[in-house]
């Protein structure tokens, strides 16, 4: 399959994990979000596990080198802890973008920060484009992109900015009216953007070392079930932090296998690393272009809050989500033409 199949299945599957995360908020349970990131730890955790114990019986995998001995775990090219540090710009992007999402929810609930988190897809192939032509790999690039790469990335990337805009102004004037008038400070004041601003610089971090770490032309030379397992267990130990967070904060044990955690948050998580399957491979085969396109997963979660949510949907925010769509189909052609 090709990156443009990838990257559809993982908008797909994003959006679906969007829909079940909004299932799953509680409304007034403040640490609804920790919660599901314990299921989402707890998912990427056991499926890398899983990937590291299939590693292992093949007798050398994914960061498994192929004779395993006490000096080749650590010291070889191939050996886990080469792996680790050659993924840890990555890693760090993620985790630090997730604890900056985490510190900032106060201020995110009314989604005033959408249209810079979502620009993050977009610069992240800006700069992996700098990353490649600094190095001098772009050239690799430029032999499957076309003008009509070019020519449907536009529509995309300027229809996921403006939805978000859509969708701040519309959380601004439905919300803020409702909110006490320091509330209204804090959430729609320069602390506010200082948040999404930190979170769209990290995940712009993260997503590009991945296309750099990923890339098969010029990539760093992990692959794809290497970055999955390392990961996976980053997420699971993220988890595991938000786990013990939630102990403190409501003095009891969070059961995250309780019947109703798993009607919401085990198909969100799912969800999430179905997706995450699909990112990995799409950026393994076309990282400038497949970034900016996975960004607008945003109109999947739209169009599926639509119909099972029942939410609604102004005017505007259809012609957005149509324009991100014409996009997607220009790059399909664009995709065909150049298999042709």
């Amino acid at each position: 399959m090709s990156w443009f199949v990838f990257t559809l299945i993982c908008m797909f599957g994003w959006g679906l994990a969007d829909l079940f995360y909004k299932k799953s908020n509680v409304d007034g349970d403040r640490y609804s979000h920790l919660k599901t990131a314990v299921w989402v730890g707890l998912m990427m955790g056991f499926v890398s596990l899983v990937l590291t114990i299939l590693s292992l019986l093949k007798n050398g995998g994914a960061a498994i080198p192929d004779a395993i001995t006490a000096e080749t775990l650590f010291t070889s090219d191939t050996s886990i802890f080469s792996a680790a540090v050659k993924y840890l710009p990555a890693s760090l992007g993620y985790i630090i973008s997730m604890v900056i999402g985490y510190a900032g929810m106060r201020y995110l609930e009314v989604s005033i920060v959408s249209p810079v988190q979502n620009a993050s897809g977009a610069l992240s192939a800006i700069a992996m484009f700098i990353w490649f032509s600094v190095t001098g790999s772009i050239g690799s690039f430029w032999e499957e992109f076309t003008l009509l790469h070019v020519i449907g990335t536009v529509p995309i990337v300027v229809g996921v900015i403006a939805l978000g805009i859509v969708e701040q102004r519309l959380a601004k004037a439905e919300g803020a009216l409702d909110l006490p008038k320091e509330e209204r400070k804090y959430r729609y004041g320069a602390l506010a953007l200082l948040f999404p601003i930190l979170y769209c610089v990290f995940d712009t971090l993260g997503t590009t070392a991945d296309g750099i770490i990923l890339d098969e032309k010029a990539g760093l030379g992990l692959g794809e079930i290497d970055v999955l397992i390392l990961y996976g267990f980053t997420f699971f130990f993220a988890g595991i932090v938000c786990w013990i967070v939630l102990y403190f904060k409501e003095k009891k044990v969070y059961n995250p296998f309780a019947k109703p955690e798993w009607k919401t948050r085990f198909p969100a998580a799912l969800f999430e690393q179905f997706g995450q399957i699909f990112y990995v491979y799409a950026l393994a085969d076309n990282p400038i272009v497949a970034a900016p396109m996975i960004a607008s997963y945003c109109i999947v979660s739209a169009i599926l809050s639509r119909i099972f949510l029942k939410e609604k949907l102004k005017p505007a925010q259809y012609v957005c989500i149509a324009v991100v769509i014409i996009g997607i189909v220009i790059m399909g052609i664009a995709d065909g033409l150049a298999e042709a």
